[in-house]
């Protein structure tokens, strides 16, 4: 079963991303902002940055996702090596996580220009400061620089086998 988690700090395009390679994979995508406690939403909300103890019960959520619902894509920043090792050690099989990559800047453009998301733009820096970028050998990570479709393109054909 396919368990793919589409990662990387806010604004990056996980939901974009996510629902773009759902289309093309054929299966369910859920956005992880979702799945965040209340009060977890409430304090992003508020500009407060989350500790390691706001986000384990919403990591241990995307888990039991991917353990339950299975194929399925979640959006989830899973900025920590500690966070994915959470997520892989309770999903019920192997995850693939996508790492989606740009600079502060670009994604702080892209955050100025999106409406409705409680996250503000101010814990941006915080969402950076937390980022242990994955290694190779624990994700794909694509340059958001690229186009949603060609991002999904590529990523669809990686997870196919069909290209690197």
């Amino acid at each position: 079963m396919l368990r793919v988690v589409v990662m990387g700090v806010s604004g990056c395009g996980k939901s974009s991303v996510g629902a773009a390679l759902s289309d093309r994979l054929h299966i369910p995508y859920l956005d992880g902002d979702d799945l965040h406690p209340a009060q977890n939403v409430a304090k992003m909300a508020a500009g407060v940055a989350l500790s390691d103890l706001d986000r384990w019960p919403w990591l241990d959520r995307v888990a039991e996702v991917l353990a339950t619902q299975a194929p399925v894509i979640v959006g989830c920043s899973a900025l920590k090596r500690s966070y994915r090792d959470r997520i892989r050690a309770a999903a019920g099989g192997a995850v693939r996580f996508v790492h989606l990559s740009g600079s502060r800047d670009q994604i702080a453009a892209r955050m100025a220009r999106r409406n409705g998301h409680y996250m503000p733009l101010a814990l941006l820096d915080s969402q950076f400061a937390t980022l242990e970028p994955p290694a190779p050998d624990e994700a794909l990570t694509v340059d958001i620089t690229r186009s949603t479709k060609d991002l999904a393109d590529h990523i669809a054909a990686v997870l196919r086998g069909q290209a690197e």
